[in-house]
């Protein structure tokens, strides 16, 4: 495997021996590179960031869900370093192409934009001045016509194109459809700020990617395909009703986070639930149950089809519904739908764009529930509408812009859908994590409210740094090992969920790799993370939320944010 590097500047490509990257893959990868080669202090969308993409230590292997990608840089919208992690069909390509890591490095000196097109017999970068402006639907289409149906795309739409900060990149499914966003972190601003509007990969010709036990990873993964299909979570709940299916529960629980944070529960969370999202694809002829990348045995996506029957979204997600819904008081769910479509098509992530809205309806901009004003504003971020262009900046800029005060970001990225004084475990990984507000990072959901791999109360302080802090140390090893999040709820809940991982590790590289190593894999990922924050200024005082969460009573269960910055501490690993 080996790491390819693109200078943009001078559109010349090498390919290099791993070096001190052996070993390492996905977020693992992504963040050491970062900061081994990216200074901490540098302008995020200057020369001197570099856009990372790779996939995971098992990623182009057999094994189930492991076709995740990490796509790492400094953020421009934190400052901070970033790991956004998506699906589609990248990063088992890029694995077959026997690339382990795609660095994109340098800046134009020109205007000039350009594809890239990887195959096994090399690279190919040529000039793209007719997919300029166009959204990564219509930019994807142009890709499969001009490279062929097999070949997969990470794009960046009109957003990326401006350099807004809460610009995504877009992948494709294994439909080729562009619905899968590493959303987070403004990444598409920075393949933007290279000039690249898209990277093409055909691995026509090439094989999976070879274990050096065949036996024991093929008796490894059976285990491992066994513990997903076994467990209520993976097999039946997210393949019924995909990750919307948490709208109720989250509702229930009073941390369905309504009108900018304001309250816990949402009146019309059943209008917008999992069910009747379910109900509704049923009905108009979609599909309920769709792979987000190939070797998925969980199959929680979705493809969510029009009144007519027509495909509108897919990757139709919980957090997406939420921001789109009980965050802005928006109660219909063809209009949240198209809503996703919008920010995938213009390459936008949709959880800052909820929140952006939602701030936007705070400062008296757009009214609250006006659905037709936020569709049109999301279509104009690209263009030189000052408050469409704010928007697409991100919550943190539409806060600053309007002059709103009540502004739910945690180092400038926006929280999630899971309110924090009701869902503690969540609000202290908000708090903690290397990257701004993120659930991912560590998902205390599971012990707070699924009572998943445990069960800690959910509004209460004890036991939530250490779950918060366990779960940050297992999630950067899953992202390094290139498996979906998602894998977690089935692990958390069998005795050999962790030991069945590091067995297909141990018998893919042909090495010994235990239990012990995934923790020292996912320890060491989060101390690189921290050490370039620490070189970009960051300090314990950035690691806490929003004074008004620490203000205001959420009900129904009058509670607080009550964590000190100190008490937060113990959840960082150094």
């Amino acid at each position: 495997m080996k790491i390819l590097r693109i200078n943009t500047r001078t559109r010349e490509f090498t390919y290099e021996e791993p070096g001190k990257y052996l070993g390492l893959g996905g977020r693992a990868l992504t963040s050491r590179l970062v900061k081994e080669e990216v200074p901490a202090t540098c302008d995020a969308l200057s020369a001197d960031n570099k856009l990372v993409a790779a996939g995971g230590v098992l990623t182009g292997t057999a094994a189930a869900n492991s076709g995740r990608l990490s796509v790492g840089a400094k953020s421009p919208l934190t400052g901070t370093i970033k790991e956004s992690n998506t699906g589609g069909s990248f990063a088992q390509k890029l694995a077959k192409l026997g690339i382990l890591a795609l660095v994109l490095e340098d800046k134009p000196d020109d205007g000039a934009w350009f594809n890239i097109l990887v195959t096994k017999d090399g690279v190919e970068i040529v000039e793209t001045g007719d997919m300029l402006g166009l959204g990564t639907y219509d930019s994807m289409d142009k890709v499969r016509d001009r490279y062929g149906k097999k070949a997969c795309g990470m794009i960046v739409g009109p957003a990326g194109e401006k350099l807004r900060r809460a610009a995504s990149i877009q992948f494709s499914d294994p439909e080729g459809r562009p619905a899968r966003a590493a959303g987070r972190g403004g990444l598409g601003a920075v393949m933007g700020s290279k000039q690249i509007k898209a990277i093409v990969l055909d691995d026509s010709g090439c094989s999976m990617v070879a274990s050096a036990d065949k036996d024991a990873f093929r008796a490894a993964n059976k285990r491992w395909v066994e513990i997903l299909k076994g467990h209520p979570v993976t097999s039946e709940g997210l393949p019924a009703f995909g990750t919307s299916i948490l709208v109720n529960i989250i509702n229930e629980a009073g941390a369905l986070p309504t009108k900018n944070f304001r309250h816990g529960r949402f009146e019309h969370a059943a209008d917008i639930s999992g069910e009747t999202i379910a109900e509704t694809i049923k009905q108009r002829g979609g599909k309920t149950k769709h792979g987000c990348h190939p070797g998925c045995v969980i199959q929680c996506s979705q493809e969510y089809v029009d009144a007519a029957g027509k495909y509108l979204t897919s990757g139709f997600e919980y957090e997406t519904v939420w921001g789109f819904g009980a965050n802005t008081l928006i109660k219909d769910i063809d209009t949240i739908a198209t809503l996703d479509r919008i920010c995938d098509d213009m390459g936008l992530d949709t959880i800052d764009m909820g929140g952006a809205l939602g701030v936007a309806m705070e400062g008296g901009a757009i009214e609250w529930g006006d659905g037709e004003t936020c569709k049109e504003l999301l279509r104009k971020v690209a263009t030189d509408d000052d408050l469409a262009a704010t928007i697409g900046d991100g919550t943190a800029a539409t806060g600053k812009k309007l002059g709103v005060t009540r502004v739910p970001v945690v180092k400038g990225q926006s929280l999630p859908a899971y309110d924090p004084r009701a869902v503690k475990g969540v609000g202290v990984t908000y708090a903690t994590t290397t990257m701004g507000a993120d659930h991912t990072a560590g998902y205390a959901v599971c012990q707070n409210i699924l009572k998943v791999g445990g069960d800690v109360n959910p509004l209460d302080k004890m036991g939530q740094v250490e779950t918060s802090k366990n779960l940050q140390i297992a999630t950067a090893a899953l992202d390094a090992a290139g498996l979906c999040i998602f894998v977690a709820f089935a692990v958390l809940d069998a005795e050999d969920g962790v030991s069945t991982i590091a067995d297909m590790v141990s018998a893919h590289i042909g090495q010994p790799f235990t239990v012990e190593d995934v923790v020292k894999l996912g320890t060491s990922v989060l101390e690189d993370e921290i050490d370039f924050n620490t070189a970009a200024g960051f300090t314990k005082d950035d690691d806490q939320l929003p004074a008004f969460f620490s203000e205001e009573t959420l009900e129904p269960h009058g509670v607080t944010w009550d964590f000190s910055v100190e008490e937060l501490q113990a959840a960082k690993v150094k």
